[in-house]
């Protein structure tokens, strides 16, 4: 029987790399891996073997016949995608496919010193590169974040309803205790430590600090109690230490989320989802207890274009439409919408929305109070935020119609995307809001390089820093070969000297396994994976705490 991807498929091709008929496509270096919103097996050509089972990091794969529920549908996925696609080219075996010569891109000769590097950020571009370098070079690397915890958007910005997803941080956490790696938590670059004086210390630098802003949608009324960023909110249902625990307020029974892309599908799916259902997840305690108590029974997702051009991943729809206890609305007011959703051919993203009830939605009256619904309404775009003391309603236009319509709510969300912020000591373009480069190296900043959102901008999601990772060291080794990285000046100890006087709350991998054996032990207590420290005091005690017990 064949396997099949599923969900929660992260793109980063592990599973490629291990299959051994190339059944699973598109593959790094096709035309389409870079668009792609999942890889697919080719039913025709699986073995059966299960090595893509056990790679994948995100446990995205199944046997066909194993899956159930909402995952049924991904046996005939991953079948479509291949049903309108030429043959394969006929093999030299009837089982394995001939492998090319073998290549060792990012190595360095077997006599070279090991380089000292240090990579800001460990979210999954960081961990990326810092694999990549571990497992191919006899590099010493030090991670280092803000953050006295490690995980960046693995552990802040997925969904609590995603565990496999979160998944990955598990495969990234083996590194966190390898005998190369010197964590040093707590310490902020360009607050802390400078970025020349982190230079000094290392041959290299890589940072991967992501795009931790939002953007703005730049209306009247948008500064409002009541106007929040999905940032926010996914920081405040993932205990995120900066965000807190009355940043969102769910006393509206209206919720307006701006944006129709995976992010904005997230935070309406936890708005309405049954808080039961997430009480066995990492949730924020305080997000949990905020749920329990919501009044909001709709939230309404505004998409400025129309379903075919739609922004989330049909994956994220499907997980939408499955829902318990709640409806899916497509608002058919504008005639464009339903004409598009019936004009979809099979496999077209707007397809998928042709089994949906369509409602043309009175907006002044309150939403339904037998049920919650989420109501998908493209063509819009808001225009203003109305409101004295907060925000009451969402005054929204239709194809840039002046005359418009006002949707009574009492939040509005932005989840129109992120947007990287500068750091002191590099360049930076605020046109992108990205880090000059070439192919990961720091424009005019010898031993410096970029991965991740900060080099190419917020697109592309876990598995797609695989790649950039891999651009990025090959760049940084090729450099290190021809002798162009700046010597460092100071040594591995004079940095944690450094580190530990500039940072009153400096965690090492003894104190983040004691953060995590501390969350584990909470979950246990009340029966979920874990209960995550919400402050940056509760980090660094039990980081303290569990080093004190270990010595005593």
């Amino acid at each position: 029987m064949t396997y099949a991807i599923t969900q929660t498929c992260c793109n980063d091709a592990t599973c490629v790399a291990v299959c051994p008929v190339n059944c699973i496509h598109p593959a790094p270096g096709e035309p389409d891996f870079e668009t792609t919103e999942m890889l697919y097996i080719d039913p025709k050509t699986c073995i059966d073997c299960g090595a893509c089972a056990d790679a994948c990091p995100v446990d995205a794969i199944f046997p066909a016949d194993r899956l159930t529920g909402r995952l049924r549908e991904y046996e005939a996925i991953n079948a479509e995608y291949y049903a309108d696609r030429p043959p394969a080219p006929a093999l030299a075996s009837p089982n394995f496919h001939t492998w090319g010569e073998p290549s060792f891109p990012r190595s360095l000769p077997a006599d070279f010193a090991p380089l000292r590097i240090a990579v800001v950020g460990t979210g999954p571009a960081g961990m990326y590169a810092a694999e990549d370098l571990l497992l191919h070079t006899n590099a010493e690397v030090t991670l280092i974040d803000r953050l006295p915890v490690a995980g960046g958007l693995l552990r802040y910005g997925v969904a609590p309803d995603h565990p496999a997803t979160k998944g990955a941080g598990e495969t990234f956490a083996r590194f966190h205790s390898h005998p190369r790696v010197r964590m040093r938590l707590g310490v902020e670059i360009g607050e802390d430590v400078t970025v020349g004086e982190l230079a000094a210390h290392h041959d290299a630098v890589i940072y991967a600090v992501g795009a931790p802003a939002d953007r703005r949608l730049g209306i009247p009324g948008e500064e409002l109690p009541g106007s929040v960023s999905a940032t926010s909110v996914v920081s405040w249902y993932n205990a995120h230490p900066e965000t807190g625990a009355d940043a969102v307020r769910l006393s509206a029974e209206r919720v307006v989320v701006v944006g129709n892309g995976n992010v904005a599908l997230d935070v309406a799916r936890v708005l309405v989802m049954a808080p039961a259902d997430l009480a066995g997840t990492d949730i924020a305690d305080h997000a949990l207890a905020a749920l329990r108590d919501s009044r909001v029974r709709e939230v309404v997702l505004l998409g400025r274009r129309g379903p075919k051009d739609a922004a989330y991943t049909a994956s994220e729809l499907l997980a939408l439409k499955h829902l318990p206890g709640v409806d899916l609305v497509v608002d058919d007011r504008d005639p464009r919408t339903g004409a598009a959703v019936d004009a979809a051919a099979a496999g077209e993203k707007a397809a998928l929305l042709r089994d949906l009830a369509r409602e043309t939605v009175d907006w002044t009256v309150p939403p339904p109070s037998d049920r919650r619904r989420i109501v998908l309404r493209f063509h819009s775009a808001p225009v203003e935020a109305l409101g004295a003391d907060g925000v009451r309603a969402v005054r929204v236009t239709e194809d840039g119609s002046p005359a418009g319509t006002e949707i009574v709510a009492g939040l509005l969300v932005r989840a129109i995307g992120y947007r990287g912020v500068p750091l002191a000591g590099l360049p930076f373009d605020e046109a992108t809001g990205t880090v000059p480069h070439e192919a990961g190296r720091v424009t005019g900043l010898p031993g410096g390089y970029v991965v991740g959102w900060i080099k190419r901008g917020p697109s592309g999601g876990i598995g797609a820093n695989r790649a950039c990772a891999e651009e990025t060291v090959g760049t940084l080794l090729a450099d290190a070969v021809a002798g162009s990285l700046p010597a460092p000046t100071g040594t591995a100890q004079d940095f944690r000297r450094l580190a530990r006087s500039r940072s009153r709350h400096l965690v090492d991998a003894r104190g983040l396994a004691a953060i995590d054996r501390t969350e584990r032990a909470r979950g246990r207590d009340a029966g979920r994976p874990r209960v995550k420290l919400a402050t940056v005091p509760e980090l660094v005690a039990a980081a303290k705490g569990g080093r004190w017990r270990r010595q005593g």
